[in-house]
């Protein structure tokens, strides 16, 4: 059973790759470009996904397809052709990596293309199962500065919040579902374990630092505008429209997803608090490592 991997290289999709090593299946990933590097033991191919001649070529052979493509303004058109070669070909099974919720937010661009592509997805014969992650615990990795040194929480979680989940427990439910026959047409809604509110993650963070922390993310007019000196001002509007939501409606796990979730993995998802003190301590450690 070979299985294709688009995404792969990113920062779900390298740990979904790490997984199906550990479970020893025969992988083929996709990448852009021939000089990208892939971990020993894994068959690449080369090719982009608005390119079908590409895609159909690198899908030779295979019998599953692990689909994650970027959020990008031609996102549903690449998760599109994707599929239909996928359909073409007769591929036994196709994972989808979605988003939580996303019948929920139909303003957000990129859920907007996510929930076209799993109407698709449902609507024909090709044996799929969707994975429906929530917010990335390591998006907050990226917050050493202004947690470290301005002493402020800045992403906009809200007073609501969101069931953050670790990028790891992702890519082992990806990995599951993808080495058993046993979750044809299942979604499953992939959460952590507890509500991560902005003053929470806030309080947590205190905690760990030993000073004080305080949430400052419900100014999305000054968010959109940072945003945009690191990424489009397309992405820039895309992530502020979703975290709107985020502020407006929530993004907390539905019942029964945990028990759901829990049973898939084997064990509990791992926890934001569990998260944070693994990453500072990957902070730190450059640091003592200069001390020494």
């Amino acid at each position: 059973m070979k299985i294709l991997v688009t995404g792969g290289t990113g920062h779900v999709g390298s740990e979904v790759v790490k997984e199906l090593q550990k479970r020893k299946a025969d992988i083929r990933l996709l990448v852009k470009k021939e000089d990208t590097p892939v971990p020993a033991g894994i068959e690449k191919a080369v090719g982009d996904l608005l390119d079908p001649v590409s895609v159909e070529k690198a899908m030779q052979g295979v019998d599953k397809l692990y689909l994650l493509n970027a959020v990008l303004p031609d996102e549903l058109t690449q998760g599109l052709i994707a599929y239909d070669l996928a359909k073409k070909l007769k591929l036994s099974h196709i994972v989808y990596h979605s988003v939580l919720r996303v019948e929920h937010f139909k303003d957000v661009p990129h859920f907007a293309s996510k929930l076209a592509m799993e109407n698709a997805i449902r609507e024909f014969d090709v044996p799929f199962t969707v994975i429906r992650p929530n917010y990335f615990m390591q998006n907050d990795a990226s917050l050493k500065d202004p947690l470290t040194k301005a002493g402020i929480y800045s992403m906009p979680l809200g007073k609501v919040g969101v069931s953050a989940v670790d990028v790891r427990d992702i890519a082992e439910a990806a990995a599951i579902v993808l080495t058993s026959d046993a979750h044809m047409g299942k979604s499953y809604n992939v959460n952590g374990p507890s509500v991560i509110s902005g003053p929470k993650a806030a309080s947590i963070w205190s905690e760990l630092l030993g000073k004080p922390i305080h949430y400052t993310g419900d100014n999305m007019d000054l968010f959109e505008e940072q945003m945009r000196t690191t990424a489009p001002s397309w992405s820039a509007f895309d992530i502020r429209m979703m975290f709107e939501g985020y502020l407006e409606r929530g993004f907390v796990a539905g019942d029964g997803d945990l028990d759901t979730l829990t049973k898939l993995l084997g064990h509990a998802p791992r926890s934001y608090e569990d998260f944070a003190k693994e990453t500072l301590m990957q902070w730190q450690a450059p640091e003592m490592s200069r001390a020494a």
